[in-house]
């Protein structure tokens, strides 16, 4: 069972890599509005079909908790910065930069939950930051400014993957997503009316967006099937797989061809977040035994 969940977690990751090279084709024909709206609508469809087949409710008042429509606002800031990334980033530069999520979310938790991060998981995320640098070089002629748009996109994911851990634990995690895929639509829709060009409906343009649909719902649900089959313990370092398919497709696509630099970048974010990973989980060890040690004189003293 844990070896299906690891290569369901692998293939999910594969499958979202996938996403980002669909997505990049579609902006090379159509304008990045057209692109983000239509992924946008077909995926909502998809989602409130999958929801409809689990008997999960959509259309409820919890879609207009405080919490959720915070998370949503920050899922819109993500879309719009991720479409915007893809677009004009080499898929190897855009990886890099995704993988920095993890960390994001670590000084996000210590500064707006209050999350108490010790000295060498501050250590991993300060060289994480620094990875980032060396993959987005800002001080250098290559850098063109639309690496920010991808540094964007993950701080608004970053941001709604917090706000996700203070919402409302009876809300189903498919209604959620549900509604963070339709948010963005009107997000779509603003960024077509401001494009500088015409749009495209052609076959290929077409299929490049059907495609970026379906893997994208393909691997959200092999993610979801893979948390449930084993601990989030055992599968979560196996994101960081998505730092090799990425990449991958770049280079056999797009004929993006990373230097020493983005490499050496790239490597340092892995190594940070992984072990910002591996240090949660230890600290997670040794706070679980600990609480029935606690209880133990309460128990004690109510008898």
């Amino acid at each position: 069972m844990t070896l299906r969940a690891i290569l369901l977690m692998i293939l999910s990751m594969a499958l979202l890599a996938g996403s980002d090279a669909f997505y990049k084709l579609a902006t090379q024909r159509a304008p990045i509005g057209e692109a983000m709206t239509l992924v946008a609508i077909g995926g909502t469809v998809l989602f409130i079909a999958l929801a409809m087949a689990m008997r999960v409710k959509v259309l409820t008042r919890d879609a207009l908790h405080p919490m959720i429509l915070l998370r949503n606002g920050f899922e819109i800031i993500g879309a719009i910065g991720l479409v915007n990334g893809l677009a004009h980033v080499s898929l190897p530069v855009f990886a890099a930069i995704m993988q920095t999520g993890p960390l994001i979310v670590t000084i996000g938790a210590a500064i707006f939950l209050k999350e108490v991060i010790g000295p060498r998981r501050w250590f991993a995320v300060a060289a994480g930051i620094l990875g980032m640098l060396l993959v987005i070089r800002p001080w250098s002629a290559s850098f063109t400014g639309y690496e920010l748009f991808a540094v964007l996109g993950i701080a608004g994911l970053s941001g709604r993957d917090l706000v996700t851990r203070l919402s409302p634990s009876h809300i189903p995690a498919l209604a959620i997503s549900t509604w963070g895929f339709a948010v963005t639509i009107p997000a779509g829709i603003l960024l077509w009316s401001l494009a500088d060009r015409p749009s495209d409906y052609s076959a290929p343009t077409l299929w490049f967006m059907l495609g970026a649909i379906v893997v994208t719902t393909l691997g959200y649900l092999a993610i979801t099937t893979a948390m449930r089959m084993a601990p989030a313990s055992v599968v979560a370092p196996f994101r960081y797989t998505r730092l090799l398919f990425t990449p991958a497709l770049g280079m056999l696509i797009f004929g993006d061809r990373p230097d020493l630099m983005t490499y050496l970048g790239a490597g340092i974010i892995f190594a940070a977040g992984l072990y910002t990973f591996l240090r949660e989980r230890a600290l997670a060890r040794t706070v679980a035994p600990a609480a029935p040690a606690l209880a133990q004189p309460a128990r004690q003293k109510a008898c």
